[in-house]
């Protein structure tokens, strides 16, 4: 809104009663829910969740507000994308590769193995064709896509033993994050198991997984994870760069007045970096204790990524071959990664691994 223009048609005193945003104020009363795929224990992913209620209800003066509900209160975790659909719930905060089952290009919202890193996807989101691609191929369920936040490069996961070589992980039960990457794992011999992340220990402490992986030394101690799987495996190959969604009914948001359009949006960018900035200053900390807890933190082999490598680049093949959706918007996709693979070779990656050497 031109402010000049306000100022001349409502007067400076009119101005400094309404507020900083006096058009807002004049809307209407707007309520909505949102459904969340993360645990309430996990205070970063939800917790930024609950921030972003704050920022939406804080900017519109009170008069839109969002109430958010974990798994199980609405509608089970791998749900929330169904209800969104449906209309049950107008938004909610998810992985789009839980829901790889309807479509393999679900998964390029978030991340796929050995694609972009954190800064790269939010990049080809914002300034590249990615947001315009992934929210043509969801306007066929009546959805788009927000940012959600984005946690970095993950860790590999929680291994109840060692695994040294591609050979170690046939039969190996192992939950993972979408349907994506257990297929590049089914290819190494593995059994995938897609668990929501309030019940992975359980299974992992009971032995009906023989390995997990959910995020980052954060989350994964608040987990407790150590306590029942001793080795922890880094880097998360099929996690270099995981985009959560913020996904909202097309018709609720249509709904909207264009103030709130761009209120949400505006609430979604700070919510997306606030993520990434919290997990970034958390880690550190985490990772410190779990190893003073006699935690087994190790390497990928060599042998193990590069046969992760080539079983990603199979399925990616299979994928161009059964959707149309998928093809399009990967090619463009990896398109975007070798650009940014060429610029990162120089500046970041040659700085990163100077610093890497150093002591601080």
């Amino acid at each position: 809104m031109d402010r000049r223009s306000l100022i001349k048609n409502a007067g400076i005193a009119g101005v400094l009663a309404a507020g900083a945003a006096p058009a807002v104020h004049a809307q209407q009363a707007i309520r909505w829910r949102l459904a969340s795929s993360f645990p309430r224990s996990l205070d970063i992913v939800y917790g930024c969740s609950e921030l972003f209620s704050k920022m939406v209800k804080s900017m519109s003066g009170g008069k839109f507000e969002i109430t958010i509900h974990s798994p199980g209160e609405l509608m089970p975790a791998f749900g929330v994308f169904d209800g969104v659909q449906s209309g049950s719930v107008e938004i909610c905060h998810t992985m789009g590769y839980y829901f790889y089952g309807k479509n393999p290009a679900f998964a390029l919202s978030s991340c796929v193995p050995f694609g972009l890193n954190s800064r790269q996807m939010t990049a080809w989101l914002m300034h590249g064709n990615g947001r315009k691609l992934v929210n043509e191929f969801y306007a066929q369920y009546g959805v788009t896509s927000f940012f959600g936040g984005n946690t970095g490069t993950q860790m590999g996961g929680w291994f109840r033993k060692e695994i040294k070589t591609p050979a170690d992980f046939k039969g190996l039960k192992m939950r993972m994050g979408g349907g994506l990457i257990g297929e590049v794992v089914q290819k190494l011999g593995a059994v995938p198991q897609n668990i929501p992340g309030g019940e992975v220990y359980t299974a992992l402490e009971k032995g009906t997984i023989d390995a997990a992986e959910w995020v980052g030394p954060y989350d994964d101690q608040k987990l407790g994870f150590n306590r029942v799987a001793p080795y922890y495996y880094y880097p998360g190959w099929w996690e270099g760069g995981p985009n959560v969604d913020l996904f909202v009914n097309q018709k609720a948001l249509a709904a909207l007045p264009d103030e709130y359009k761009t209120i949400l949006e505006a609430a979604s960018i700070y919510l997306h970096t606030n993520v990434q900035a919290k997990y970034d200053a958390s880690n550190p900390a985490a990772l410190k204790q779990l190893v003073a807890a006699k935690t087994k933190v190790l390497p990928f082999s060599q042998a193990i990524m590069e046969a992760s490598y080539k079983a990603s680049m199979e399925v990616f093949a299979e994928n161009d071959a059964k959707s149309p959706e998928w093809r399009k918007i990967y090619a463009d996709m990896r398109a975007f990664q070798r650009d940014e693979v060429l610029w990162f070779r120089f500046a970041e990656a040659s700085f990163d691994g100077f610093m890497f050497r150093q002591k601080l």
